[in-house]
């Protein structure tokens, strides 16, 4: 399909939404007006149950949590199946010169790119660090953090090159890091049945509102979670920018 033609077919099926977009518009609530009840009661309930004051965790690793291990499964799933699509012999090594994408040349890394980065990379990092410490107090959380720490690798990268990026995050350390993050998150919930609770139920001592230690058995999930999102993030990282190396012929030169 040729560039033209996209554009052609995307402007037709807008045009055929059009209306449908401007009816839902017209008919939203106002804004901080909603129909449900289910946020005022968590914004009513959670702070005294829960001792947090971030109420979007409260309800992910908390009142739903068990919909958030499944969707914390999802993405583990969904990492794997890249990692067996995409590993094989290409880019194994850390001194495999760059390769072509698609016949193009990949251009090498400007020195403003390297100065930028450089100072990004930690700071990005340590912000991440934050979100995920604060997840019971501020907006953010495992999820979210996790997915910073990933751009932080990601920004390393841009820094320091393929090597120096592939010693600092080698794939069985992000592989053990997302494993153990989806496996915590398991044994969370698994961990309170061996006392009499229910799955997930939050057994573990709430601390004080406002406090970084708070939220019981929020945090270990919040923890556990963010462990999972960055090892993840880091092993696709790892696969992609393994696809921009050259085919080794490791096995070429055994056979000879």
């Amino acid at each position: 399909m040729s560039p033209r033609l996209r554009v052609v077919v995307f402007a037709l099926a807008a045009l055929a939404i059009l209306p449908a977009v401007v009816r839902v518009a017209r008919h939203m609530p106002r804004f901080g007006a909603h129909p449900l009840p289910y946020g005022d009661a968590i914004n009513h309930r959670a702070p005294d149950e829960r001792h947090v004051t971030n109420m979007v965790t409260a309800v992910n690793f908390d009142y739903r949590g068990l919909d958030t291990l499944g969707e914390e499964f999802m993405l583990f799933g969904a990492v794997i199946g890249t990692v067996i699509l995409l590993r094989g012999k290409r880019g194994e090594r850390m001194t495999a010169p760059p390769g072509f994408v698609e016949g193009r040349p990949i251009p090498a890394r400007s020195d403003a790119v390297t100065l930028l980065a450089r100072p990004f990379a930690p700071i990005v990092l340590l912000f991440g660090i934050y979100v995920v410490l604060h997840a019971q107090l501020t907006p953010g959380g495992g999820f979210q953090g996790g997915a910073i720490i990933g751009s932080a690798m990601l920004l390393y990268y841009l820094a320091e090159g393929y090597g120096g990026w592939r010693r600092l995050a080698p794939s069985t350390a992000l592989k053990d890091a997302e494993c153990a993050g989806a496996a915590a998150f398991a044994l969370a919930g698994l961990g309170p049945m061996l006392v009499g609770a229910k799955f997930l139920q939050n057994v573990l001592p709430l601390g004080q509102m406002k406090a970084l230690l708070s939220g019981g058995l929020i945090l270990i999930v919040n923890y556990a979670v963010a462990f999972a999102v960055a090892g993840g993030f880091g092993l696709l990282f790892v696969e992609f920018l393994e696809e921009t190396r050259v085919v080794e012929d490791e096995d070429e030169d055994a056979d000879e």
